[in-house]
């Protein structure tokens, strides 16, 4: 199978598992919420920044109350969301940013997003993609991990995964294909042990068939 039908295939098999509504695990109301949430996600999980955030936009209801917090307040309010020394220092210098560059709007170019403390392509993709219907690629790492089992990329840093990604998906997939990602790595790709066995791209999985062929 060529690549380009390889892909199509693998498209169609998570469309067919996961649909195409495309919704965020992250739970928001805007874009800085979501911006928030995304920070806040770095080595945690999205049902745990969920739990989180459901009382801290309650607390901080806008950019300008978070641009205000009190340093050791916010860490104590985001402490269980781990790093929260460095994600409570981001939250407020962005939210700083936000309110002196952009009157407290966040956003949606990739260079003035990246431009904000604590945001890397990947947050800024998130928002882009979810918030702005802009094509955009979210490499975290269920998407690193499996396109590379996949085959759809050898690279191991983030951007030049990204990169490989934009070439060979269709762009009206891009931002779906992180959150069906996500689906089938917290189901059955897990790591450290996936669920070969148990999942529908397995015949066209480069890691898989490596597996199996060494066995034979």
């Amino acid at each position: 199978m060529r690549k380009k039908e390889k892909v199509q295939e693998i498209i169609r098999r998570l469309d067919e598992e996961y649909g195409t509504d495309g919704v965020c695990y992250l739970d928001h109301e805007n874009a800085w919420q979501l911006l928030i949430a995304t920070i806040l996600s770095a080595q945690c999980t999205d049902a745990r920044v969920n739990i989180v955030t459901k009382d801290l936009f309650v607390k901080y209801p806008s950019v300008e109350a978070f641009a205000n917090a009190d340093l050791k307040e916010l860490e104590q309010d985001i402490h269980s969301t781990g790093f929260y020394h460095n994600k409570a220092k981001n939250i407020i210098t962005c939210c700083q940013c936000l309110m002196e560059r952009h009157g407290g709007e966040v956003p949606k170019d990739i260079d003035a997003l990246t431009a904000l403390p604590g945001v890397g392509r990947k947050t800024a993709n998130v928002i882009r993609g979810n918030v702005y219907h802009e094509p955009s690629i979210v490499v975290d790492t269920h998407v690193k991990r499996i396109s590379k089992k996949l085959g759809l990329t050898k690279e191991e840093d983030p951007v030049k995964v990204e990169f490989d990604l934009m070439k060979i998906l269709p762009k009206d997939h891009w931002i779906l294909y992180n959150i069906q990602i996500i689906a089938l790595g917290r189901s059955i790709c897990k790591a450290p042990v996936p669920s070969c066995e148990n999942c529908f791209l397995k015949d066209i999985c480069d890691d898989y068939n490596k597996k199996t062929k060494g066995k034979k």
